[in-house]
């Protein structure tokens, strides 16, 4: 006897339901996305689910749905429906489009988070580490030819190589290329490491591209070849998505010294450069400048053009020694001038950031010259740069480098009263150290485009405050007296000094950020002993207290620092509280994710 009425209009002559609200875009989208989420990270859960019939499929909810309480029943019960398309409830589709997909990115976080196999990236059991299995991660993606055809600018360095590659790639897109950009790290979200056409890649295609590589390196790889460690994973990530976008050119950021670097796999780029170099990484690259120099020099080939920013001379020596065993030509750029902009600013604040700009400004011609497109390049040094030079260096945007935030919380309440502004700067080298320290103390000297009011400019008084942090490989010693002396020849004294751990520290690339509950399980070692070094260079410039706790503290994490800054804050707001976060791009990268929630 046929159905009739509602449940009976929708019923096929196999007695199948036809559910009217599979045709709704928005449902079929869901239903296909569920499908593909199981398909890319669990095949064969996902294939034998796919092989139940409707009914059993229907039993299967039904069983899960008995076997949860109140809301957690009916979300189970509703998501295995929609994973097969057999639910008319928007409001279904409203909550597990959004539940999937985050649940799904958290999944991918933590496969990533698996691949760290160091306890800190500059380990002196990376140097080389096994460098040879990159050739055999290349084989299993099938990314031997795509890499070949790559149109890649190659950049190493120690300090400015993250923004050399940031103005490179801003010109090269001001100048209507399609463009693929990989830096690192990444100061919130993992896909900040992968820019195309100078936006981080979506969501969407993030997880397309890195479920593509995981599951084929999954099945190739075994005790021999293992799976790839994490930065070389993000490499691979990076030459999949670059390829498959087909950009016209990609700029790629060395992570770490230059020859035994999981980017160097790339055997001819169209030009390579090497931004300041300084002593970082030692217990790795060498203690001498021409030794880091020496590694740095390792992303140099045969027949492509080479260029540095200015070094010292011993770096120089090393640089062109290799240029000359290559038989290649390294010239050296020269830092922009004022004039060359016409007027316009850099979009990356500080005064070194004219010596990075200088060096892309030479990538960018000669990746343009190689290309057939000698048009489009200055014709001089000395003239002014063409506008699409001028507008690729002025739209260039890379956060943590020299970067103002004011804290909108404790400011969200006056219209232009800013009592608390952040000033974030990743510095983390003694040379980079200084640089920072030139550039906070003048903008917190001269700068008044954030002023609290014309009232209260007059009348109110400033705070200068250190918040710092540095991984435990690098020496406090070399890095706090930098800021400190560079600091007070510019005329800007520390009122206190905050020292905190690196909240990503405790769960890595998980977006749900928290410090351990208990607070015996936190380590402050270090975080005391670079208390005790600030405070023996404060008391050797003869500006020590008599109590310790009046010029630094120590907070077992990241929120209570903060929270105690925007409660000071608060109760003095004739007080302009101008904190300094640096020694960390991780803690810079903490501070934005925080202040910015």
């Amino acid at each position: 006897m046929p159905h009739s009425g509602a449940r009976g209009a929708h019923r096929g002559a196999a007695g199948t339901t036809t559910n009217p609200f599979l045709h709704h875009p928005a449902a079929a989208a869901a239903a296909a996305r569920t499908r593909s989420t199981l398909m890319r990270s669990h095949p064969p859960l996902a294939a034998h689910l796919l092989l139940l019939s409707s009914s059993t499929r229907r039993a299967m909810a039904s069983t899960a749905a008995v076997a949860r309480a109140g809301e957690r029943r009916r979300d189970r019960a509703c998501l295995v429906r929609l994973m097969f398309g057999e639910v008319n409830d928007q409001r279904c589709w409203d909550k597990f489009s959004a539940g999937v997909a985050a649940a799904e990115y958290e999944e991918v976080l933590g496969r990533l988070s698996s691949l760290i196999t160091q306890k800190v990236r500059a380990h002196s059991g990376n140097r080389g580490n096994q460098w040879d299995l990159m050739a055999h991660y290349v084989k299993i993606l099938d990314l031997e030819e795509p890499i070949a055809r790559m149109k890649v600018i190659h950049v190493a360095g120690t300090k400015g190589k993250g923004s050399t590659c940031t103005f490179t790639e801003s010109i090269l897109r001001s100048c209507g290329f399609h463009t693929g950009l990989f830096t690192s790290p990444h100061l919130m979200d993992v896909r900040e490491r992968f820019r195309l056409d100078g936006v981080d890649i979506s969501e969407e295609k993030f997880l397309k591209y890195f479920w593509w590589c995981w599951n084929k390196l999954k099945e190739k790889t075994d005790d021999d070849i293992p799976m790839p460690a994490y930065f070389r994973f993000l490499a691979l990530l990076a030459f999949k998505i670059f390829s498959a976008e087909q950009v016209d050119v990609a700029v790629l950021e060395v992570g770490l010294g230059g020859k035994f670097d999981a980017t160097n796999v790339v055997e001819a780029p169209v030009v390579c450069g090497v931004s300041s170099l300084g002593y970082d990484h030692m217990e790795i690259l060498g203690n001498t400048l021409g030794e880091i120099a020496g590694e740095k020099a390792g992303i140099f080939k045969k027949g492509v053009p080479a260029y540095t920013a200015p070094q010292q001379e011993e770096a120089m020596v090393a640089l062109k020694q290799r240029a000359s065993e290559l038989g290649i030509s390294l010239q050296v750029a020269d830092p922009l001038e004022l004039y060359h902009l016409k007027g316009q600013h850099l979009g990356l604040n500080g005064e070194h950031q004219y010596i990075n700009a200088g060096l892309a400004v030479a990538l960018a011609s000669t990746w343009l010259e190689k290309q057939g497109h000698k048009d489009r390049i200055p014709l001089n040094r000395t003239d002014p740069l063409p506008d699409h030079f001028i507008r690729g260096l002025s739209n260039a945007c890379l956060q943590g480098r020299a970067q103002i935030v004011p804290d909108s919380q404790v400011n969200s309440g006056e219209s232009i009263n800013s009592s608390l502004v952040f000033y974030l700067d990743g510095a983390h080298s003694p040379e980079s150290m200084e640089i920072c320290a030139k550039w906070f103390s003048h903008v917190t000297n001269d700068d008044r485009r954030i002023p609290s009011s014309a009232e209260q400019s007059q009348s109110s008084k400033s705070l200068k405050i250190l918040l710092f942090n540095c991984m435990s490989v690098r020496d406090p010693m070399r890095l706090l007296p930098h800021l400190l002396d560079a600091s007070t020849q510019n005329g800007v004294y520390f009122d206190l000094a905050l020292f905190v751990p690196n909240q990503s520290q405790y769960n890595k690339l998980g977006s749900n950020t928290s410090p351990p509950a208990e607070p015996e399980q936190i380590d402050l070692s270090w975080q005391l002993s670079l208390q005790t070094v600030w405070e023996k260079l404060l008391q050797d410039k003869g500006i020590d207290s008599a109590n310790s706790s009046d010029t630094s503290k120590v907070f077992a994490s990241l929120l209570p620092a903060i929270e105690w800054l925007r409660k000071n804050a608060e109760e003095n707001r004739s007080t302009s509280f101008q904190v300094l976060v640096t020694g960390s791009l991780h803690l810079v990268g903490d501070v934005l994710r925080l202040i910015k929630k």
